[in-house]
């Protein structure tokens, strides 16, 4: 099992108050799969999203990851967890906007501690791999919203993580250019890759194998497809 959650809770202190975004999920996913987690906006979609990316540590219950309980670790650890077993895809990109489509990707890897020569050689490749072999050498701006998206997927996977995690990845897309990010999903999915969607829109929920929808912070179902 890749992923392993027990009774997890998430509590936020706003002042003298506090919020339960999370209240006892339970949530096994296998390597391979393609998840949405789905829900309305304040249905803790997102913190479980921070929690599984750990980005944010629950408030109790635990978190194995590829067999490794790290649910109770330190931000150090954590840091190095998020670089090498998870690769993020947001809504905005968050690409450099003065480096290139190359070295946007080899970032992770910098920061992993590859030597150069490797390092220009995996991220061409998952460029490759995105269909922007020939557009390496552009900077974000001179790529569509479509090819930036990629370069960030590209970003995501260049550590050959356990699971791909995109925070509304079509968000900041046309509808034909979401079609095409979620066709290059779909793409990555058949090849093995572990994909974990967060999305709001039930559209894009449809794209996965598995749905599960997320109110009030507590998962209300979980569906596969047929």
């Amino acid at each position: 099992m890749l992923i392993e959650i027990r009774d997890l809770h998430k509590v936020y202190r706003m002042g003298s108050e506090r919020v339960h975004a999370l209240q006892g999920v339970d949530l096994d996913v296998d390597e391979g799969e393609y998840v949405a987690l789905a829900g309305p906006s304040g249905s803790g979609k997102s913190t479980l999203m921070h929690l599984i990316g750990c980005l944010d540590t629950p408030t109790s219950g635990t978190y194995y990851l590829a067999g490794s309980d790290v649910s109770r670790l330190g931000d150090r650890s954590l840091a190095g967890i998020r670089n090498r077993q998870i690769g993020f895809v947001f809504q905005t990109f968050n690409l450099l906007p003065r480096a290139t489509a190359q070295h946007n990707v080899e970032v992770p890897l910098i920061y992993g501690g590859v030597r150069g020569a490797e390092r220009r050689r995996r991220a061409a490749e998952v460029l490759e791999m995105v269909g922007l072999g020939d557009r390496r050498h552009h900077r974000p701006s001179e790529l569509s919203g479509g090819q930036r998206q990629r370069v960030a997927i590209a970003r995501g996977l260049v550590m050959r993580p356990h699971i791909l995690l995109a925070d509304e990845p079509t968000g900041n897309l046309d509808s034909a250019t979401g079609r095409d990010i979620l066709a290059l999903f779909d793409s990555l999915h058949a090849q093995g890759q572990t994909i974990i969607l967060v999305t709001h829109d039930p559209q894009v929920a449809a794209h996965a194998a598995r749905r599960i929808f997320i109110r009030d912070g507590k998962i209300e179902s979980d569906e596969r497809r047929a």
